[in-house]
């Protein structure tokens, strides 16, 4: 379920900010300028720890919406244009906060290539989607299950006369209507049949748009352009400011993900706290993804404030992994029509080209 699944996800991303605070946030000598991670958490910079604990909360969202959006629209689209919104406004915002480090006749270039990546994106889902249907409500699938009855065990599909109850056991290939049947067969969220695409696209969008805010937001927790600190009071080192990002971003998934539990949304079943603990289905999965994204997001961070936070937003070349992964071991996109593949292409190239652009505007902090 996607609460439980969040909830180990969101365990270990925290533990990964405590060990970079108490690790790279403890190195070097302890100063007034550049007090280290211990001594800050007793100073007055809550103006600047309020942005960096806006900051975990929108991505806490984000990445809550994001596991909703999957079942919708698939893993490569949504990733897609999750990223591509978080640059085209999150870059721009960090342009402008960053005094302009990076290089802005090689950023907006990029940021207009993500843009397109977008329409791309959505062009796309609506092409898969319409092979799909087509897949489903064909004239063949729809004489078959007329008479058989589909029971989906261990990856294979079992066809069923529901007469004769007798069983014959198929492999199903993937990007058939068996595979898409038994794919939603094994989601939490079933969304194949009678679900909007403009619901999936909507989660994307409202991700995107919360994924485009918790990096300017970190900005201004590190850099503090609004002079929102007293006099003499040093800025957030990286750190401290992941410290809180993390904290507050677990805060919110906790209270979420448990009321969730129990007024569950789309139609999932209700579970409970002792549910939770005891569904060890998936968990060592999740954990590691936590770890990681925990990990990906303090280097991110780190790289920013070296050489700008618009430059750094280049790590959104994660959907070029996801797409892949998608492919390779979910199926998506198998046996659908030319167009499909045309603008899938025509996407991830736009993309690639968009990466390294933005990877090219990289500037210096003074």
């Amino acid at each position: 379920m996607p609460q439980h699944t969040y909830l180990d996800y969101t365990i270990t991303n925290l533990l990964a900010a405590v060990i970079i605070a108490f690790t790279f946030g403890e190195i070097g000598k302890n100063s007034n300028d550049k007090p280290n991670f211990i001594n800050q958490l007793s100073q007055d910079n809550w103006p600047s720890v309020l942005f960096a604990m806006v900051g975990g909360i929108v991505l806490s969202l984000g990445n809550l919406a994001t596991q909703y959006a999957w079942a919708f629209v698939g893993l490569s689209v949504t990733e897609v244009i999750t990223c591509s919104i978080t640059v085209v406004i999150g870059t721009t915002m960090n342009y402008f906060l960053d005094d302009k480090i990076n290089k802005a006749e090689i950023l907006f270039p990029g940021v207009a290539c993500f843009l397109i990546a977008v329409c791309l994106g959505s062009a796309v889902h609506s092409s898969n989607a319409a092979d799909n249907k087509a897949k489903l409500t064909g004239k063949d699938e729809t004489i078959c299950f007329l008479f058989v009855q589909p029971i989906y065990i261990n990856g294979c599909v079992m066809l069923t006369d529901v007469e004769k109850g007798v069983g014959v056991k198929d492999k199903a290939k993937f990007g058939t209507a068996d595979f898409l049947l038994e794919l939603e067969n094994k989601r939490a969220i079933k969304v194949v049949f009678g679900k909007s695409t403009f619901i999936g696209l909507g989660i994307t969008f409202f991700a995107g748009i919360c994924f485009s805010l918790f990096s300017p937001a970190f900005n201004l927790a590190t850099n503090d352009q609004w002079n929102t600190l007293r006099d003499g009071v040093p800025h957030l080192s990286v750190y401290t400011a992941f410290f809180y990002f993390s904290v507050s971003c677990f805060v919110i998934a906790i209270i979420l993900n448990i009321t969730f539990l129990y007024r569950p949304i789309l139609d999932l079943p209700k579970s409970s706290i002792t549910a939770y603990i005891s569904d060890w289905n998936g968990r060592g999965w999740a954990l590691l993804a936590g770890l990681l994204c925990g990990f990906g997001n303090g280097l991110q961070f780190m790289g920013g404030q070296a050489a700008g936070y618009a430059a750094a937003d280049a790590v959104q070349a994660l959907p070029l992994v996801s797409t892949f992964w998608g492919i390779l071991l979910f199926g998506e996109y198998r046996r659908s029509s030319r167009r499909t593949y045309i603008l899938l292409v025509s996407m991830l190239l736009m993309f690639i080209a968009a990466v390294g652009i933005l990877m090219a505007s990289s500037g210096h902090r003074k």
